[in-house]
């Protein structure tokens, strides 16, 4: 679709939000929107995973960013973090039932992705609707 040539790209890139922090459909963007969040509850879906699993499923993150958007979601409620007393130490995160909740939303952006942005992909069995 092209634009009107009156469309100002600079313009619609600078642009703060309109909506207030009473909207729920701005608050859910806010997480889910965050870059690397739906990937991480995505893998996080499968069950508990370790820092470095979760590297390694979101090629181009950085362990600082990772580390980052891991502690929000933990701060948040989405992730739990779990510690074990082993040599060498380990660490476990997985959903909580805040977490799992955004399951529906993935799913959805997953059917989305499948049907309009990849067309050529065949859709899993329990994606069909």
């Amino acid at each position: 679709m092209t634009q009107p040539a009156s469309y100002d790209h600079e313009a619609m890139r600078t642009m703060k939000p309109v909506h207030d922090a009473t909207c729920s459909v701005a608050a859910c963007a806010e997480i889910i929107g965050s870059k690397w969040t739906a990937l991480l509850v995505h893998d996080l879906s499968e069950g508990p995973r370790r820092f470095s699993e979760l590297r390694s499923s979101c090629p181009g993150i950085s362990p600082r960013t990772l580390s980052e958007r891991l502690r929000m979601l933990e701060q948040e409620h989405y992730v739990a973090r779990q510690s074990y007393a082993e040599s060498p130490p380990r660490v476990e995160y997985e959903l909580t039932a805040k977490g799992e909740a955004l399951l529906p939303i993935i799913g959805e952006m997953r059917r989305f992705g499948h049907r309009w942005l990849v067309p050529d992909a065949e859709l899993e069995p329990d994606l069909v609707a």
